[in-house]
């Protein structure tokens, strides 16, 4: 059929032509915002989940949602080399400046901008004010950089407060938020819900971001709430195929959406990527069961060349070998125990391997002794295209 009216969308962060099975944390969401608007307090959502679930895309629907509610919005996606500290200041400067024209600008606003640029000054910033305010001496520029951002986070709110209006700032990948940057967060969170004012975090980020949230503050699980979203059941997988076909006036085949399904086994990354093929293969308006059968090797193809790895060329030999090890047990969780002895291993004698794979973000602790794949199938995706058996024994692990 015609690709170029596709209805798929397998990217990252793409949007689904039908965002199914998330109603519950949309909803959510949309209570959190409309709570903050009645000066009402809510917990903050830190969305967590395996790669290809579709955080990314719940986060731009939260930013719409919050947006259609009068909210201004700003957006970040962690990373390793990031400047947390100048990053998140160069998005309060965007926020205050979009809650009103400076010339209407209210008390609280002007004030936010005269503290930033304390703050600004205080760090070398470089942060540009294209309009005539003074720096305010004595909050922000205190040198402490959690002190600092809670002034901020509170004016910014008050001032949104003061037009009518609140904040939310939506942050991709936060488990590679170094841990003072995430405590300086959770502290400016908290302390701005303490005053009931219109401003909200929330996050995305691998499953044991709640863990990494709790050692930061210890209060955090009192802050957030923490879905954790992962593979559609088969009904919503069936209406995240089905449904953008019938848009089309395409006729997706019964056992057609079985197989995809049972292939997928539900992930939303890889339905879309599926869904995209078979499309592309199928001749008339009717996506049948023999369709599936020939775009599963393209399919196949395609995960394993911009899914998996992409994720795996980042990797040592002896990274790989590890990996392959924990694929070779089956499917995951797995005990660090096991997974030393089937690398002939001591356990202490593998954990810094573990620990570089989870800086990498390729692997996570789902519990204490537990190692699990980010990323769903992979122990598969490893099994096929890096055997344990095949692999040198004689590789040197370090």
């Amino acid at each position: 059929m015609d690709p170029v009216i596709n209805p798929y969308t397998p990217g990252a962060g793409s949007r689904p032509p039908e965002l199914t099975g998330r109603d519950k944390q949309i909803a959510d969401f949309t209570t959190l915002v409309k709570r903050l608007q009645i000066g009402k307090p809510q917990k903050n959502l830190m969305v967590t989940g395996l790669r290809g679930v579709g955080k990314t895309v719940l986060l731009n629907s939260f930013a719409d949602i919050a947006e259609s509610q009068g909210f201004r919005t700003a957006q970040l996606e962690i990373t390793h080399e990031m400047d947390f500290k100048l990053n998140i200041i160069r998005l309060l400067r965007k926020v205050i400046l979009s809650i009103s024209p400076i010339d209407r600008m209210k008390k609280y606003g002007m004030d936010a901008l005269g503290i930033l640029k304390a703050f600004s000054i205080k760090n070398e910033a470089g942060l540009e004010f294209n309009i005539d305010v003074d720096a305010i001496a004595g909050m922000a520029d205190s040198g402490d950089f959690e002190a600092d951002l809670a002034d901020l986070f509170i004016v910014a709110a008050q001032a949104a407060r003061e037009h009518g209006t609140g904040i939310v700032f939506l942050i991709d990948e936060i488990q590679f938020l170094e841990k003072k940057s995430l405590e300086a967060l959770i502290s400016a969170l908290h302390q701005v819900n303490q005053k009931n004012l219109p401003l909200a975090v929330v996050g995305a980020g691998l499953p044991h971001v709640p863990g990494l949230s709790g050692d930061a503050k210890s209060y955090a699980e009192r802050l957030f709430q923490y879905p954790m979203i992962g593979k559609l059941d088969r009904h919503e997988a069936k209406l995240a195929l089905k449904l953008p076909a019938h848009k089309e006036s395409v006729l997706f085949h019964e056992d057609a959406l079985q197989a995809v399904i049972d292939f997928t086994d539900g992930y939303p990354y890889f339905l879309q990527e599926y869904g995209q093929h078979v499309w592309n293969i199928a001749k008339d308006s009717e996506i049948t069961i023999e369709d599936v059968k020939q775009a599963k090797r393209e399919v196949i193809a395609t995960l394993d060349e911009s899914f998996f790895r992409v994720r795996i060329g980042r990797c040592t030999n002896a990274e790989i070998r590890y990996m392959s090890g924990m694929g070779s047990l089956g499917q995951g969780p797995y005990s660090s125990k096991a997974i030393a002895e089937k690398l002939g291993r001591e356990m202490a004698s593998v954990s810094p391997i573990r620990s570089r794979l989870i800086h990498k973000g390729l692997v996570y602790g789902p519990d204490y002794g537990l190692t699990d794949f980010t990323v769903p199938q992979y122990d598969y995706y490893m099994r096929r295209n890096h055997p344990f058996e095949a692999l040198n024994s004689s590789e040197t692990i370090g």
